[in-house]
């Protein structure tokens, strides 16, 4: 792959992150860190929908005054990137729907379609829900209740422009079923095809100013906004206006289950209205629950992403997010749970492994790693190079095979790369080096020295993406440049796509200073 845009959604500016935005980004972050290591070109997109009821209601009850919302949205989208940073994410672009250019290209988007003949004025009369920015009909509203939220809903009867969503109905399920990658899971896709057997009915796209005037004016009626959907999903348009040659179509949208049927409905048929590619792939993840009930700003069961940082440190907590749910299903969140994976992963498992090693290094061979000369006659280095090839000489094939995959089997690298250590760590005992120095027989020692430090390398490796300043510091300690850990050099010697590991093929090099540092996880207690 020659290029990648990825994208999250943009994140309702009404109250500040918690867990469940966390979880968005450190997906697509890790996804974008992993392609820059092979050598592709990435844009990664993220931002801040900034429009709609909800913002004015929030911003009212801030004490800012209507037509203040603006110094009110600010303070809340410094707080976004402040947590992003503390995740330490790595954006390529961050795109207001405040921003003047976004309002052009939301703009210019509409009399795209109205050009089309796609837009139309009428009589809205219905449901509405304030929460969820959404319309619904008698029948799905059903006693007045948002089928969503199950909160209240206020029926409106309004005339507002219509967008011909039913004009492209078929067109819509004929690409989904062309297309199998075009939404994941698969399951998600079922539901996807299952909405659309029955009829579409037209979008309301616009909201009159004498209701709610904070959003995009409409291009061709003064009078009127947009409505904050609409607007929100002509982001990922927006936000690379200046590489659309580059990088449109979008290759990747990751989004959370509930913005579903916006992402997988509305936004096609939006975008081939308005005569633009489709993106290759929508992926919606699950939710995070917290008491068994989905992570909610308005109930107030919500995680603090930056106070999980800054009590276990930033990178047991992206491992976490990873490892305890697979991606795609729904995850309950603990801090018990939390721990548990944290002191068993990382730090018996991880921490354990390189410092062991590096203890090794150090009463062995004076902290210097051993050169290891191949001698395809040694009996010894056979055996001990056998180890390297069967057991987990595959690790970084794993790795490239499924991050590559459009299932992101995220979790499934980290299961990969957890039993490679395991195998490490098991391996330490069967081979007891400490039995071989006893007998002088330094050259067994110098091989099962050899072997964990590749397997230490290509492990640092393979968690750069989802740990970067955990690789950083093992690369410190390890005393390896950058080159020695990277990915790309690795994919051009033909290390992946099913090529095996030779029995003679080592990477750490020997003679390098390692530098033991405190331990990388410390138990928690």
């Amino acid at each position: 792959m020659k290029k990648l845009y990825i994208t999250t959604p943009i994140y309702y500016v009404n109250a500040n992150p918690h867990i469940g935005h966390a979880y968005t980004q450190v997906i697509v972050d890790i996804l974008a860190r992993f392609y820059r290591s092979i050598g592709t070109d990435v844009f990664f997109l993220t931002g801040t929908d900034e429009h709609g009821e909800k913002i004015e209601e929030a911003a009212l009850a801030a004490g800012f005054k209507r037509g203040e919302e603006k110094k009110f949205v600010d303070g809340i989208v410094n707080n976004f990137k402040k947590v992003w940073e503390v995740l330490n994410i790595e954006y390529d672009g961050f795109i207001r729907t405040t921003n003047d250019e976004h309002k052009e290209v939301v703009q210019d988007f509409l009399n795209r379609m109205k050009a089309k003949g796609d837009i139309y004025i009428g009589e809205y009369d219905g449901w509405f829900c304030t929460p969820c920015e959404t319309f619904w009909t008698d029948t799905q509203a059903e006693d007045g209740i948002c089928p969503d939220c199950k909160r209240p809903v206020e029926r409106i009867k309004e005339k507002n422009y219509f967008f011909k969503m039913s004009k492209y109905q078929t067109w819509l399920i004929d690409h989904i079923n062309s297309n199998p990658e075009f939404i994941m899971p698969e399951f998600r896709k079922n539901e996807v095809l299952g909405f659309l057997k029955e009829n579409l009915n037209d979008l309301c796209i616009s909201r009159p100013k004498t209701r709610s005037p904070w959003g995009v004016e409409l291009p061709f009626d003064k009078d009127y906004v947009v409505y904050v959907w609409f607007d929100a999903l002509i982001n990922y348009i927006s936000g690379i206006k200046e590489h659309m040659d580059k990088f449109w179509p979008a290759d990747l949208h990751v989004i959370a289950k509930d913005i579903l049927r916006h992402h997988a409905v509305y936004w096609p048929i939006m975008l081939k209205s308005a005569g633009y590619e489709m993106p290759n792939t929508i992926f919606a993840h699950g939710w995070w629950k917290m008491g068994g009930e989905k992570m909610s700003k308005s109930k107030g069961n919500i995680a603090d992403p930056t106070e999980l940082a800054e009590k276990y440190g930033v990178d047991p907590v992206r491992y976490f997010l990873i490892k305890a749910v697979t991606l795609g299903l729904d995850g309950t969140f603990s801090e018990d749970s939390l721990v548990t994976i944290y002191n068993n992963d990382l730090a018996n498992d991880l921490g354990n492994l390189l410092n062991r090693t590096l203890t090794m290094v150090e009463k062995y061979f004076g902290g210097v790693t051993p050169e290891i000369l191949q001698d395809p006659g040694c009996d010894e280095q056979k055996k001990r190079s056998e180890f390297l090839k069967d057991e987990v000489g595959d690790l970084l094939e794993v790795v490239y095979r499924n991050m590559t995959g459009k299932k992101l089997q995220l979790k499934q690298v980290l299961d990969a790369i957890m039993g490679a250590i395991n195998k490490a760590n098991k391996y330490i005992e069967e081979s007891a080096p400490w039995k071989y120095s006893k007998e002088n027989n330094m050259k067994a020692v110098k091989l099962i020295i050899a072997d964990l430090l590749d397997i230490l390398r290509d492990v640092t490796i393979a968690i750069n993406p989802f740990m970067p300043a955990t690789a950083a510091k093992m690369k410190e300690q390890l005393g390896l440049k950058e080159e020695d850990i990277n990915f790309g050099s690795d994919l051009d010697g033909n290390m992946y796509r099913g090529k095996a590991r030779s029995s003679d093929w080592r990477r750490f090099p020997g003679g390098t200073k390692v530098k033991k540092g405190e331990p990388l996880f410390p138990r928690i207690n």
